[in-house]
């Protein structure tokens, strides 16, 4: 199975964002880190912005005989 990696990066938010934010992920039952996470992947999958998933090849060497 592929490592996946992260990046680490430091993002500013106004404190009422923030409150809101730590309020959903507590709602959530999520940290906050996983929430904005969440919603960062919510928000690419809706614009179409994530890298389409691999799909496994069902047509491998065993079923060619």
């Amino acid at each position: 199975m592929a490592e996946k990696t992260t990046k680490s990066f430091i993002l500013r938010v106004d404190a009422e964002t923030m409150n809101a934010i730590e309020a959903w992920a507590a709602d959530e039952f999520r940290s906050t880190n996983g929430q904005l996470q969440w919603i960062i992947t919510e928000a690419l999958r809706k614009a179409k912005r994530l890298p389409k998933k691999k799909r496994p090849n069902t047509n491998d060497e065993n079923n060619n005989e």
